[in-house]
């Protein structure tokens, strides 16, 4: 299961803190499928990659509770949770600059602590993409602001990046794309 994390609706589209959706599309494009079917509070799509199932999930909440969609697919299908990835953005990280890791704390993220408090553990696999953390203006004004066409730019190879590094993962495991992916 891939799940990307963001808000719904038009006000938050194309936002900084929709890197997570927009992966997702990515993933969707790069595989035909649509991701509109609604379940478990989520938008999602399925597809087959190498024989296997492949759940594109976007949570259908605000960013922080985007636990209990991921925790209702993941018991639903009764996935461990080394066959989840999480994409969203990151603050800490410089714009476009990814981060794979395996498992971890939330780093201030409320829609990934809300999915580790819900399944219960920080075991799970997630792709971090930069969005810089600002000068001049504070994170909520920040993160739920579009960037400029020089940062969108960036920020689009990145997206294209965390999408290809799904795909590494699915096909080579997660070791393999952390060593790839990682800036």
């Amino acid at each position: 299961m891939l799940v990307g994390l963001g808000n719904p609706g038009l006000r938050y589209a194309k936002t900084r803190h929709n890197v997570g959706f927009a992966v997702v599309d990515a993933l969707a494009r790069r595989f035909a499928v649509e991701v509109k079917q609604q379940k478990f509070g989520a938008r999602y799509g399925m597809v087959d990659v190498e024989a296997h199932k492949v759940l594109l999930l976007k949570p259908w909440q605000y960013m922080n509770l985007s636990g209990q969609a991921v925790s209702l697919a993941v018991g639903f299908y009764q996935l461990p949770l080394d066959n989840v990835m999480v994409f969203f953005d990151d603050m800490d990280l410089e714009p476009g600059c990814l981060r794979i890791r395996s498992k971890g704390s939330a780093g201030g993220h409320n829609g990934l602590a809300d999915i580790l408090t819900r399944l219960g553990t920080q075991e799970v696999p997630r792709c971090r993409v930069g969005i810089g953390r600002p000068e001049y203006c504070d994170g909520v004004g920040h993160v739920l602001g579009r960037p400029s066409r020089q940062e969108r730019m960036v920020l689009d190879e990145a997206i294209d990046r965390a999408m290809e590094a799904a795909v590494c993962w699915m096909e080579h495991g997660l070791n393999r794309a952390m060593t790839d992916y990682n800036a």
